[in-house]
């Protein structure tokens, strides 16, 4: 499957007890396909993947799955730091019905490059589903080398990869390693940093992987489609996203598109330890922004 274009990594709507709101996630999930969405990652990062137990994992992206009932592509969240874990998770995804897996590099233990090579090849190859290989060094504490996404990428199970460096120069290097994969139509990069998704997509990225468009799902598909054909609209758009995209990074995600989505009155104030409710001081800025764009 080829799944490309403007796609949300959606929040996990809680009560304020931190119990799953699932009549608040099937809202979203209406609200992202309404506005035009091309895909949705159920219980990434965004989705507080870290705080959520196995059993709830999977009831999640179960749900994800029925409410969409094939409208739009769903992405299972899968990766975990244990591989065996991770297989588990991707294929209980696969037998839900989920249309790809987003996993993260293991994180934690910071594993070689053999490693991470290896960890990826065995879910690849113990589960047939297509997956997303996700690099974010600014969490998990190792990198996935270009070197190494070159190894993997031939891999008839391995579609893609989210890199959220944010790194220009790595997406050069990611389509000269990959050009075979990626001429071919099998392997696809994606941006998973909201701030250059724009730059990202106009030198030949696919899609962006967003935390923004839990806010603004059509302003987001607006750009994509804007910097896959090049057109002036795309400039005023990143500007627009420009002061949203740095707020929502304010404390770590999820926690300032949760109080966003709240705002919205959208959400319950909740989320789960150790990630807390956004610190005071930065209610008024997002607040303002959110007037500004006229979200609230």
């Amino acid at each position: 499957m080829k799944i490309s274009g403007a796609i949300t990594a959606l929040a996990t709507p809680m009560k304020s007890d931190g119990t799953i709101d699932f009549s608040s996630l099937k809202n979203l999930i209406e609200y992202q396909i309404s506005e035009g969405i091309n895909a949705l990652v159920s219980v990434g990062t965004t989705g507080e993947s870290a705080t959520v137990d196995v059993e709830e994992h999977l009831e999640i992206i179960k749900f994800f799955i029925e409410v969409s009932n094939g409208r739009i592509p769903i992405i299972a969240g899968t990766g975990a730091n244990s591989t065996q874990e991770a297989i588990t998770l991707t294929h209980e995804a696969k037998k839900l019905g989920a249309d790809a897996a987003l996993l993260v590099s293991p994180y934690y233990n910071k594993p070689t490059q053999e490693g991470l090579f290896l960890h990826f090849s065995e879910i690849a190859e113990k589960v047939d589903l297509p997956q997303i290989i996700y690099n974010v060094p600014s969490r998990t504490a190792s990198n996935v080398d270009v070197s190494t996404v070159g190894r993997l990428c031939s891999h008839k199970n391995i579609i893609g990869i989210k890199d959220a460096t944010g790194d220009m120069g790595v997406l050069e290097n990611l389509q000269k390693e990959c050009k075979l994969e990626i001429d071919t139509g099998n392997f696809s990069l994606y941006s998973g940093d909201d701030e250059t998704s724009f730059d990202f997509i106009l030198k030949g990225g696919h899609g962006t992987i967003s935390v923004t468009s839990n806010i603004l799902p059509k302003l987001v598909v607006n750009m994509y489609e804007a910097a896959k054909s090049n057109s002036e609209e795309g400039k005023d758009i990143k500007e627009s996203l420009r002061k949203i995209n740095k707020l929502l990074f304010l404390e770590s995600n999820p926690i300032p598109v949760k109080y966003a989505l709240h705002l919205m009155g959208l959400i319950d104030k909740g989320i789960r330890l150790p990630l807390t409710w956004l610190d005071e001081r930065f209610h008024s800025e997002i607040q303002n922004e959110l007037k500004v764009l006229k979200l609230i």
